[in-house]
């Protein structure tokens, strides 16, 4: 007797299509919201040193109690807040969807506004929750009024707000966040994923609001490859959530990295003003390019739109001059004919713009690239 995976595997896994990564070998990387800049040269002895003293013969702490002192003391989290740690907040996402997720039979909600992050999406899927998309206003601001009665129709278990969000780079408003916190039934998390780059933040809030949980990643201030996500909130609801994250799930060398990076925490906190305000240069340049409407960011990336049909020819175009930025077209709806480009370097910024430009001034040579 045979087996096939559509004997066993859900139909609903079936239909997705596995998170793609784009190959960025030998370009300039612009796609993925990574911080450009590495590791300044005088901290890499003293960070190699303590990897070496690493005993990974030995299971990490299972609770990387030094990372989350360093972060409270970073994030400056007042008493009453406590930390739950994931391999990156995509693990968050899934605990907290594999925690609330309905019993005999119940299928519970997670409700978002889209355009957002695609993983709310992807982790409603995998753990057999029904998803909601509430799509936001034209100008990629919060559709208030919709979002309250999607959530007053559909009494979601979760609703996820990225704050600023992905892929728009706009911060929604707080006032009408407020109201959608107060009026939510489950859980609300804030995804402030991108904090670095704004002054914004709803940690303040969580003593206020019972079922507000706030979620970051340290991914963006230039710690990508180590993959460390937190989630912020009261002790009684991370208890429960730390129920189903696995063991050991931040290895020995990720968390001597993190509190070793932590440690330094000014270097990037430095590194990420410096994006904030190479931001404010290329999101003035890119305006000033014919055809080109850019979208008001507070993250590390910026929100543009070419001329309409124009979009999948540019992006080529770009990888053809040896610069990887993200295609949103695809996605359709609010997103049709718009690009979204990493900050890099000024120099990564410099050639991103002259290539930009280049092919805008002649799309006949663009449009062949396709």
């Amino acid at each position: 007797m045979s087996i096939t995976p559509q004997d066993l595997i859900r139909a609903p896994i079936r239909a997705l299509k596995a998170y793609a990564v784009a190959d960025a070998t030998g370009l300039i990387k612009l796609d993925a919201m990574e911080n450009p800049y590495s590791w300044p040269d005088e901290l890499l002895d003293d960070w190699l040193t303590g990897l070496r003293d690493t005993p990974i013969n030995r299971y990490p702490d299972p609770h990387a109690q030094g990372v989350v002192q360093q972060l409270r003391a970073v994030l400056a989290l007042p008493s009453g807040v406590d930390v739950l740690l994931g391999n990156g907040s995509d693990e968050l996402i899934q605990l907290l969807a594999l925690a609330v997720n309905g019993v005999s039979g119940q299928r519970r909600i997670v409700l978002t506004p889209e355009p957002g992050f695609v993983m709310y999406r992807m982790v409603a899927t995998f753990t057999g929750m029904d998803y909601v998309g509430v799509p936001l206003k034209p100008d990629f601001s919060l559709d208030e009024a919709a979002m309250l009665q999607a959530i007053e129709q559909h009494q979601p278990a979760l609703v996820f707000l990225a704050y600023p969000n992905n892929p728009t780079g706009n911060l929604f408003s707080a006032t009408a966040m407020q109201r959608i916190i107060a009026a939510t039934p489950g859980l609300v998390i804030v995804d402030e994923a991108y904090r670095a780059f704004t002054d914004d933040s709803f940690i303040p809030a969580l003593a206020e609001y019972d079922n507000l949980l706030v979620m970051g990643t340290l991914s963006k201030l230039g710690l990508a490859g180590l993959r460390l996500g937190y989630l912020l909130g009261a002790a009684h609801w991370l208890h429960e959530i730390d129920k189903v994250r696995l063991p050991y799930n931040i290895n020995a060398l990720t968390q001597c990295s993190v509190e070793f990076a932590l440690q330094h925490h000014t270097v990037f906190a430095a590194q990420a003003q410096q994006i904030r305000q190479a931001r404010a240069q290329l999101q003035a340049e890119l305006a000033r390019l014919p055809g080109i409407v850019t979208y008001p960011s507070q993250a590390n990336f910026i929100l543009f739109r070419v001329p309409q049909g124009q979009a999948p020819s540019v992006f080529a175009g770009l990888k053809n001059h040896g610069i990887l930025i993200k295609n949103l077209d695809p996605m359709g709806g609010l997103l049709q004919d718009c690009l979204r480009v990493t900050v890099g370097t000024p120099e990564e910024n410099r050639r991103f713009l002259q290539a930009l430009d280049s092919l805008l001034s002649s799309p006949q040579d663009s449009s062949c690239l396709v």
